[in-house]
């Protein structure tokens, strides 16, 4: 197929759909559309080699869509094509939305930055810290790890818990245990039921001293500070501030009982196969609203989402935040020298930053800002070139190279 067919039809495929009003020629936006069609050749690669069962891709500068494709298949075993409005287990990339959403309530003045957690949620004053017997020497290990606790040095707040520096269930073995299937409590609890647990846990680490990735209770904190603080479950207020604004129609955390078939099939990438993921909705419930990685949403929709935040925080006439807001949502608040990051990767509010593209191994450029999602969803920001990049696939991705390999045919497409 003629390369210009083939882009012509990406674009003929945009008709009739809210990203259509955004679309534009590459070499509109001083992007080549015969190096762009090597995002296809990318992900069919990882397709083939069965890295992957399928992918859709949007890309955008400028504001405006100059690639939207679905290629593979979204369900194997039925050999069911993947489509471009296929719903998708975003995972932890329901980390930013939480986040805009606590920057939101922060430009009202109804959460501050440095607020102690338990100004919301009592129940987080006076938090411990767990120190480990077993690291002692001449200890031997054990299944249940041996610790005791002492007094935190502060109490964290909710920029630790943006940043993740809060040590709130990041991976140590005493919170580990305490909040040992934390996962299955989802399906019938609440964030207001689930707080008691996560703050009596006690913390992996003295606030600030580290950073180290906190997967569900941090975030699923914030939702619960979105709640106390805006008087809304966590849920309303996203349909009602970020989600209905964007026109994310179908963007939740839960897909509705009749749209099921139009999620994903998820699976488990292994010595070059791919089988069915157990038990991949953990997630997702009609009442506990997980900041921490509870939405499903769509290629285009999740897009909607990363162009108001190109944007400087307004899309389409509807401004969410303020440019300066975004900024510093965007900016780096957590170093590559603090202990737990990788070189040239900082932290800032709910994103990754990427500060020095060379040290980080990264092709996009300095500044640029996002994050991933469990089952290989990925999305960045890059300020500097006004483009966005959103990846949906829904295989997990330990490796992260299928991002790296798209965020590659992307940038080289730039030619001006």
């Amino acid at each position: 197929m003629p390369l210009q067919y083939k882009l012509s039809l990406y674009l003929i495929a945009l008709v009739g759909l809210p990203l259509a009003a955004q679309s534009a020629k590459p070499e509109s936006v001083g992007l080549s559309g015969e190096r762009l069609a090597r995002v296809h050749d990318a992900m069919q690669r990882h397709i083939d080699a069965h890295d992957v069962s399928g992918s859709v891709t949007v890309v955008a500068r400028n504001g405006q869509v100059v690639w939207f494709d679905a290629q593979g298949l979204m369900d194997m075993e039925a050999k069911k094509p993947m489509q471009k409005d296929a719903t998708f287990r975003v995972f932890s990339m329901s980390k930013p939305i939480c986040g805009a959403a606590i920057l939101m309530l922060l430009e009202e003045g109804k959460v501050r930055l440095n607020d102690p957690v338990s100004k919301f949620i009592p129940e987080f004053k006076g938090s411990k810290v767990a120190v480990s017997l077993d690291r002692l020497p001449n200890t031997p290990a054990s299944d249940t790890p041996k610790y005791y606790t002492i007094p935190a040095t502060r109490e964290i707040t909710v920029q630790d818990l943006l940043t993740h520096v809060s040590g709130l269930a990041s991976g140590g073995p005493a919170s580990g245990y305490e909040l040992r299937g934390l996962i299955d409590m989802v399906g019938h609890e609440t964030l207001a039921g689930m707080m008691p647990k996560l703050a009596a846990s006690p913390l992996d680490f003295q606030p600030g001293s580290r950073w180290s990735y906190s997967a569900l209770a941090g975030f699923d904190t914030l939702g619960r500070i979105v709640e106390v603080a805006s008087g809304m479950s966590f849920d309303q207020f996203l349909k009602q501030r970020i989600f209905t604004p964007l026109g994310m129609k179908t963007t939740a955390f839960h897909p509705g009982d009749e749209r099921w078939s139009s999620v994903v099939r998820a699976y488990h990438r292994s010595e070059g196969r791919l089988t069915k993921t157990e038990n991949p909705n953990r997630l997702q419930s009609k009442t506990y609203f997980s900041g921490a990685g509870g939405l499903v949403s769509t290629a285009e929709e999740y897009a909607q989402f990363a162009l108001m935040l190109s944007a400087g925080g307004q899309l389409n006439g509807k401004r969410l935040l303020s440019p300066k807001t975004v900024e510093l949502m965007s900016s780096v608040f957590v170093p590559d020298t603090l202990p737990g990051r990788a070189p040239g990767r900082g932290f800032g509010l709910s994103v990754e930053v990427v500060n020095d593209p060379v040290a980080a191994g990264r092709r996009v450029s300095n500044g640029s800002f996002g994050w991933d999602g469990a089952y290989g969803t990925h999305f960045w920001v890059d300020p500097k070139e006004k483009l966005i990049g959103i990846m949906m696939i829904q295989t997990d991705n330990p490796d992260r190279q299928v991002d790296r390999d798209f965020e590659n045919a992307v940038m080289q497409a730039i030619v001006q």
